[in-house]
């Protein structure tokens, strides 16, 4: 084995260290919740029922997202933007970075791309050899490109995007409403047992006050850890939903993507309910549920319109060029693509009151002379 092969396989072993943290975290809390408390502290029966019966339901919820968001593997791009090999060999062969873009750029004629680069060139990546699709971003721990990538998120060891972002957010809302959860049941135990500490060095322990055993330690460190685990985790949830809302990825809220008409933070953003639905997918009945139903295919992405400022003499109007599945030939749209978009944001209603055709449009500049 090749000593570059070793330490990539000890990098790939060192990297499962945080979920087999958490994952060791979880059994503890199962067992001091279940045994500890429910068991050996709690005696009505009818409130050991009740509370083992709801914290079940959080539990599975809880491990089902988390190892869905940890199993699903991260959406790559297609063969379609990966260049020819005629034009492979002549851009490996030219050293100009101009020549090198008039390459590219005949390639992503023929590609669903409109984001660029910060100068305005073709998002390629040299390691994988491939055009960046819109919204793709290579993950340098993963060592590929991610459709839609977020985040790549150690304590899932897994890269966040377009296939799996659904379960992260999940991920987040099951483990808040877990430790959440945990710490509201056992707050009132962890006061007795506090309490119950606290007067040991000074008077006899009241009859009504919980027996001293070594439950104790397992029902207070069950709270701090809880109570800890939910602040930690409800702010990164809250910025999570802030993203679905404006239909942004972390990497778009600190570098806003660059269109051809140049950069623009709200580029995707469709309006609050159909972000949602962009995440979540068009069934309300499925979005708490850890089952992939998000819309899109991952390569195109419906954009607002951008305005386009007028140039010496020459005025750039806004057409409209339709993609679905990367073909420029407008078609039919599936019925995911039609709810999405909607008929009032990308169709008009005809005079005669019915509906017209709706297509997934991208903006393109076409220039046109003033008229003096």
């Amino acid at each position: 084995m090749a000593p570059s092969q070793a330490v990539r396989c000890c990098q790939r072993g060192l990297s499962w260290i945080p979920v087999i943290f958490i994952n060791l975290v979880v059994c503890w809390s199962y067992y001091a919740y279940v045994v500890e408390l429910c068991i050996y502290t709690i005696t009505n029966t009818e409130e050991q029922v009740f509370y083992l019966i709801v914290f079940h339901l959080c539990f599975f919820m809880f491990i089902w997202s988390y190892w869905k968001t940890i199993i699903s593997k991260p959406a790559i791009p297609s063969k379609e933007f990966c260049l020819p090999k005629v034009e492979k060999e002549l851009y490996e062969k030219e050293e100009r970075p101009e020549a090198q873009q008039e390459i590219l750029k005949r390639v992503a004629r023929d590609l669903p791309v409109y984001t660029r680069t910060g100068s305005g060139a073709i998002r390629y990546c040299d390691r994988c050899q491939l055009i960046k699709p819109d919204r793709c971003h290579h993950c340098s721990t993963c060592d590929k490109c991610v459709l839609k990538m977020d985040h790549h998120c150690p304590w899932v060891n897994n890269c966040v995007g377009f296939s799996n972002y659904k379960f992260f957010v999940l991920f987040l809302a099951y483990s808040m409403l877990y430790c959440v959860y945990i710490a509201a049941t056992v707050l009132q135990y962890f006061i007795q047992f506090w309490t119950l500490c606290r007067r040991r060095a000074i008077e006899h322990c009241p009859e009504n006050h919980l027996p001293d055993t070594h439950a104790k330690f397992h029902v207070l460190f069950l709270f701090f850890v809880a109570a800890m685990f939910f602040i930690s985790i409800l702010s990164l949830f809250s910025y999570h939903l802030w993203l679905v809302g404006k239909n942004r990825t972390t990497i778009e809220a600190f570098r806003a993507p660059v269109f051809r008409n140049g950069p623009d933070k709200n580029g995707f953003t469709l309006g609050f309910r159909k972000n949602i639905t962009q995440v979540f997918g068009d069934q309300k009945l499925w979005w708490c549920i850890p089952i992939y139903s998000s819309s899109g295919d991952g390569y195109t992405f419906p954009t607002r319109l951008v305005n386009v400022d007028s140039e010496q003499g020459n005025v750039e109007h806004q057409a409209i060029k339709c993609t679905v599945d990367g073909q420029t030939n407008p078609r039919p749209l599936n019925e995911s693509q039609n709810l999405l978009l909607g008929n009032d944001t990308h169709s008009e209603e005809k005079k005669d009151g019915s509906p017209a055709n709706i297509e997934v449009c991208q903006p393109v500049s076409v220039t046109m002379e003033n008229e003096s």
